[in-house]
């Protein structure tokens, strides 16, 4: 459930009107609700009520800092793939005992700067990096706690540029070299191997690929366990996806009961989720104005001023986002492609769309796009990045204010 809704004729946010948004704010604008991010925040943490357990709000999903201070707030550690996403963190107020860094690439000063703040532990990727890690570790004078992110050779049934537990991914290692990697990592001081990661994919819409992964790092723990490896943490990563078009995703709930079934005869272990699209996805919005309209003798396009490095999702992967009137009137609908100022013809936020006959002037919703919307949003034509705002119920708070023209040479000489 998210607190968009369309009341008397017009789109709310809770207790607020988009087009009052728009007017005071600007387009292209992105819109989050708190009251939606609590609430899916809260369905995923309630979840696991009964295990040991620390969800993670994944960073990438939505690196806002005002919006990753309100998921410290009620108590999310967060997931990482960068010094950057750290930084961020950080900066946000996030406990580094409640931090996990992920991700394939990890450099050397994003090494030291995790292990610096003293974060939960690191999900290594590759044997190469463990013994990074264990070199920088050793250099400072720390131990580093890790976990080996185990490639289960799963299908997760989705995008497959967003699947990540296949044999042919770059994710992590396979149980046999994640065995040596353990083993290594255990013989190395200036390490502590305390879990096992595993994120299978992104956007899962059926709990049997998760379950089935699930059940191989369990019995992978166990033969860990009689290695003599202590296991203590779960990370079984996010990846639980949402309502773009009609897709009919399982809820946290269900999620968490399948886990707790599972897991119960395994209660030593503490479980670590990582959602970020289930939370932050269908908590926001991209509001944006048309510009024109074109008829051509093959297409009708609907041309606005939000573009492909506002969102990209939709050239990237061919992601369906519903598109909605902001103030909705009875007009007969015609094909059209939504289409932005950039110059590429993959520059599109939906293709041939079902639509009113629109009007310049009109303002339209983009829904969906709370996640993997602004974080994935660039500069692009050198066109100046969207604003951000948080709505809590009829107050709006500017949570990032638009990029103007001298933002985009200020690093520039």
């Amino acid at each position: 459930m998210d607190y968009f809704d369309y009341r008397d004729g017009e789109l709310w946010v809770e207790a607020v009107r988009i087009k009052d948004l728009a007017n005071r704010f600007g387009t292209p604008l992105y819109v989050y609700s708190k009251k939606t991010l609590v609430r899916h925040f809260q369905a995923f943490d309630t979840a696991l009520k009964g295990l040991k357990h620390l969800t993670c709000f994944s960073v990438k999903a939505n690196g806002n800092v005002n919006l990753l201070r309100l998921m410290g707030g009620l108590g999310a550690g967060v997931d990482i793939v960068s010094g950057g996403e750290l930084f961020r963190a950080l900066k946000a107020g996030i406990d580094p005992k409640k931090i996990v860094f992920s991700g394939v690439g990890k450099q050397a000063h994003e090494i030291r700067e995790a292990l610096k703040t003293d974060i939960l532990m690191f999900n290594v990727e590759s044997a190469q990096e463990l013994e990074r890690i264990g070199r920088i570790a050793a250099e400072m004078n720390t131990t580093a706690r890790v976990s080996i992110r185990i490639n289960p050779d799963v299908d997760p049934k989705t995008h497959p540029y967003i699947s990540t537990g296949l044999k042919k991914n770059k994710f992590g290692l396979d149980v046999l070299e994640a065995t040596g990697a353990y083993l290594l990592a255990k013989a190395t001081p200036s390490v502590e191997p305390v879990g096992i990661d595993c994120h299978i994919g992104s956007q899962l819409t059926q709990l049997g690929p998760f379950v089935e992964a699930l059940k191989k790092l369990l019995a992978f723990a166990d033969r860990l366990q009689s290695s003599g490896v202590d296991i203590r943490y779960l990370d079984l990563g996010g990846g639980l996806g949402i309502t773009y078009s009609e897709e009919t995703p399982p809820l946290p709930a269900d999620l968490g009961r399948s886990i707790a079934e599972t897991l119960a005869e395994r209660k030593d272990l503490t479980v670590i989720l990582e959602p970020g699209r289930a939370i932050a996805g269908n908590a926001g919005i991209l509001v944006t104005q048309v510009l024109y309209t074109k008829k051509t003798s093959a297409k009708n396009f609907v041309i606005v001023d939000a573009a492909m490095n506002d969102l990209v999702r939709p050239s990237l992967y061919g992601a369906f986002h519903r598109i909605g009137e902001v103030t909705p009137r009875e007009r007969k609908p015609i094909l059209v492609d939504v289409v932005g100022p950039i110059c590429e013809s993959s520059d599109f936020l939906a293709q041939d769309r079902l639509l009113p006959a629109l009007e310049p002037g009109e303002v339209l919703a983009v829904f969906s796009t709370g996640a993997y919307g602004f974080s994935m949003s660039s500069q692009y034509n050198s066109r100046p990045r969207a604003a951000e705002v948080i709505v809590d119920g009829d107050q709006a708070t500017l949570a990032r204010r638009r990029e103007t023209y001298n933002d985009l040479i200020a690093l520039e000489s």
